[in-house]
């Protein structure tokens, strides 16, 4: 009987919080809602910079990511191959985890952020041996203009 006790206190201990955070396993962050397509490896790679820098994530696979930022007011020109929402903005692209909680910190009158493209050396896009892309993170304001709100890279 002692035995048995001991065995479901320490299952407790494993599964509780204070575990999960002790083994590195942070959750703190807020909801990250990611649209992407099912077979991207950079998505993937991308929700597990996410989930490294303690954000908790959902992840749709969807059939059409271009119906997510039009809907979430993300220019087409700016598009990426995934769409995210958290905290009501709208995150497009490989964006750091770092300018998401300098976004959520600040909470300026904004869609969102956006990386364009795919730039190599963003967060899901690291390629060992091959030189990082310069790109910028932009800032997209709720009455459409867009500025530059943290560049990675020189240019």
């Amino acid at each position: 009987m002692q035995r048995r006790t001991l065995m479901k206190a320490m299952m407790a201990f494993c599964v509780s919080p204070a575990f999960a955070h002790a083994a590195g396993e942070r959750r703190d962050g807020p909801m990250i809602e990611v649209y992407k397509s099912e077979t991207c490896g950079c998505c993937t790679q991308w929700i597990a910079h996410l989930q490294e820098n303690g954000f908790k994530v959902k992840a749709r696979n969807v059939p059409n990511t271009a119906a997510y930022r039009a809907r979430f007011g993300i220019p087409a020109a700016l598009g990426s191959c995934h769409t995210a929402a958290v905290s009501g903005y709208a995150l497009e692209g490989h964006v750091p985890a770092a300018e998401i909680r300098r976004l959520l910190a600040e909470k300026p009158r904004a869609v969102g952020l956006a990386v364009p493209g795919m730039p190599l050396g963003s967060p899901g896009m690291e390629m060992p041996g091959r030189v990082a892309d310069a790109y910028d993170v932009l800032l997209l304001r709720t009455d459409g203009r867009q500025e530059v709100y943290r560049r990675y890279g020189t240019q």
